[in-house]
């Protein structure tokens, strides 16, 4: 059964809410904490961090004793049931896959998290929604484009949705425009070469700005239920 059958997730309408869901793949070497901090600060509110991330458990520990329940915590890349349940026991309060796992779906169901499930064509968007999904990341974008999320929409008006892949400044006004509920990226958000030219505050910065480019692009748009 969709979710979108049943009351919504916290989680969902956090990110639905601010309209971003910044994504970090780092390495080895990184400052996790004082990434999501930044992002945190500049008005990130569900934050996705791929489980392929060295120490990934005890920053999730880190953030959650240090942030409580201000940030919903996103395990991205997750494949299988034990990477969910580890993650959610740290702290991961949405497990975010980037294909259709319905293992992975109920085993973050079990635990009392969102799980954001990546798909692209309709037959998957639909085995996500039957899945139980909370949302679909679409993944990647680039290659539907924009009106893509309206076509998605045409067939499943109940599905939320969240692209991935391609977005930028340039174009993310117009996927919210054309149906998306939010929108991902991994270097929109995180570029160490930029960190490191300019510190902490560039990831804060751009966050910032497309925050207010959704909410520009909502401003002509129905208010969310």
């Amino acid at each position: 059964m969709s979710r979108t059958d049943g009351p919504e997730n916290e989680a969902v309408f956090v990110t639905r809410t601010t309209g971003v869901l910044p994504a970090m793949k780092i390495k080895a070497g990184g400052d996790l904490v004082s990434y999501v901090r930044a992002m945190y600060e500049g008005g990130a509110r569900v934050i996705e961090i791929t489980t392929t991330t060295p120490g990934i458990f005890e920053s999730f520990e880190t953030l959650r004793d240090e942030l409580k329940d201000r940030i919903f915590l996103a395990a991205g890349t997750t494949l299988d049931e034990t990477t969910a349940r580890l993650a959610i026991l740290a702290g991961a309060r949405v497990i975010v896959s980037p294909a259709f796992r319905p293992e992975v779906i109920a085993t973050a169901h079990r635990y009392g998290a969102a799980m954001y499930c990546g798909a692209f064509t309709a037959t998957e968007v639909l085995m996500a929604m039957e899945a139980g999904a909370d949302m679909v990341k679409i993944f990647p974008a680039t290659l539907g484009g924009p009106k893509y999320m309206t076509n998605l929409k045409m067939v499943y008006p109940g599905v939320k949705l969240c692209p991935s892949g391609g977005i930028s400044l340039e174009n993310a006004a117009d996927f919210i425009r054309c149906g998306a509920d939010a929108i991902s990226g991994n270097r929109n958000f995180f570029d160490p070469g930029m960190v490191e030219k300019h510190g902490l505050r560039w990831i804060s910065e751009q966050v910032e700005k497309y925050i207010a480019l959704v909410a520009k692009a909502r401003q002509d748009l129905p208010e969310l239920p």
